[in-house]
């Protein structure tokens, strides 16, 4: 079976999506009506912007939605058994499964990462990453941190793990993570505790955005974020990516359920190739590749 995932994040970089607006006119037509629904050109962001321009959350996460979404648009015959994505990425993976409409889907995630960007200067927060160390660990680590907001967020694959806080619940997390073994844990350059109890007014602001949008039953079990489980009901798929902001991205647990169901292939479908090198970390027997 075929899983197809969907990046988060991250995955950015200059002249992303450029090939496709020249050399495809359905891709072309999806990426003017991008710059409509917006209000700006964010093609001309993505095709000539720096890499300073690109990392602004409003323009990150609608140009790496766009250029996944828009290559899987352009692959012929899209046919899908599963798919994922990793944070932002599963906005375009209800896309790909066609629960949710393009222009829909682009207004969420605008709103997303608005929202986002409010709540990251409501509380001034960050991220690291934590390598070496145990899942169970980190969890009880940051749990024993008094007065701070500090949570695992991430859980990229086995020996990697984001927490997610306040600046002070991250450094205090970090030096007792070292003290328990971690290899190494790294400040991530981020605006803010994504996928933490801070982004709480967030999750409220895109809450009421996800209610108002029409979904459809998708072709295909998507597997979420939230619990890392195949979901194909509208009213389940519309509450996990609610809890999506604040919830840890469940994403090791994910690509494990995939296999447990039958994925043999993941295609990264895409910018970049990060979520390729999770899946092999993994689940190292099967067969990964990007569009």
């Amino acid at each position: 079976m075929k899983a197809y995932v969907f990046p988060g994040q991250g995955s950015q970089f200059s002249g992303m999506g450029k090939d496709l607006y020249e050399n495809n006119a359905q891709a072309r037509a999806m990426f003017d009506k991008a710059n409509e629904i917006l209000g700006f050109e964010i093609t001309k962001v993505m095709f000539e912007g720096t890499d300073e321009e690109l990392k602004q959350t409003d323009v990150t996460q609608p140009a790496i939605f766009l250029h996944s979404v828009i290559l899987a648009s352009t692959i012929e015959d899209f046919k899908p058994d599963m798919v994922a994505g990793h944070s932002l990425g599963e906005f375009s993976a209800l896309v790909a499964a066609g629960a949710l409409s393009f222009e829909d889907a682009l207004r969420l995630v605008a709103k997303r990462a608005d929202a986002m960007q409010r709540a990251c200067v409501i509380s001034p927060s960050t991220m690291a990453a934590v390598l070496g160390l145990d899942d169970a660990k980190i969890e009880e680590i940051c749990a024993s941190i008094e007065g701070e907001v500090v949570v695992a967020a991430n859980f990229n694959c086995p020996g990697q793990v984001v927490i997610s806080g306040t600046h002070e619940g991250v450094r205090l997390a970090g030096e007792k993570l070292k003290e328990a073994g971690a290899k190494r844990v790294l400040p991530l350059p981020v605006g803010g505790a994504f996928h933490s109890p801070l982004m709480e007014p967030a999750r409220e602001e895109l809450a009421a955005a996800i209610e108002a949008t029409v979904f459809s039953v998708p072709r295909c079990p998507i597997y979420q974020n939230v619990n890392a489980q195949a979901a194909t009901e509208v009213e389940t798929i519309k509450e996990n990516l609610i809890s999506q902001l604040t919830a840890p991205v469940r994403w090791t647990q994910s690509v494990r359920a995939m296999v447990a169901d039958g994925a043999v292939e993941f295609i990264e479908c895409g910018p970049g190739k990060v979520l390729q090198g999770l899946v092999k970390k993994i689940a190292s027997d099967v067969t990964t590749a990007g569009v």
